[in-house]
């Protein structure tokens, strides 16, 4: 059997034609939906814009977290190359869909994700924008005191910026 397999190496050397190069996988992929984002002080690595957990270890339950429509794309760390501001929405399978705010960070072509700060839970998201180096993220929320079954009506800009690769709020 090892005689077989050194047979095969040794003739795919002499057999692989002059000049030609070993294929070269593609380059790996980032961007915000492959981030790892720190969220209530877990990781989350998200991988083509989404990640499923499972909420124990052997639960069939899953927790799904995703990027919520398109990141909004600007520099958010002062340094010329753009970042992305992003939504995040946490889907633990129960009745409300959790929404926190989070950046990417363009380091040398590689998105680094920050911390997400919470915004709401069933709220009605609307825009992220970046402007003059802040992120904004706009969405409707219910008034103090109204059920979680009422719509969200009261409008809600939330700024934010970058700072040492940790997103505050302003």
């Amino acid at each position: 059997m090892a005689l077989a397999i050194v047979a095969i190496v040794v003739a795919g050397v002499f057999l692989w034609p002059k000049g030609a190069t070993a294929p070269v996988p593609p380059p790996q992929v980032s961007g915000p939906e492959n981030a790892t984002y720190l969220i209530e002080g877990r990781p989350m690595a998200l991988a083509g814009g989404s990640l499923e957990v499972e909420t124990a270890p052997g639960s069939a339950s899953k927790m799904k977290v995703y990027i919520f429509d398109t990141p909004a794309v600007g520099d958010l760390n002062g340094d010329g190359v753009p970042d992305a501001a992003v939504l995040l929405a946490v889907d633990s399978g129960g009745s409300g869909t959790f929404y926190y705010a989070a950046a990417a960070i363009n380091i040398n072509g590689v998105y680094k994700g920050t911390n997400a700060i919470f915004l709401g839970d069933r709220i009605a998201p609307q825009t992220v924008e970046i402007k003059n180096g802040e992120a904004i993220f706009n969405y409707a929320e219910r008034k103090t005191g109204e059920p979680m079954t009422a719509q969200p009506s009261l409008g809600v800009s939330k700024y934010f910026t970058v700072s040492g690769g940790v997103l505050v709020a302003k």
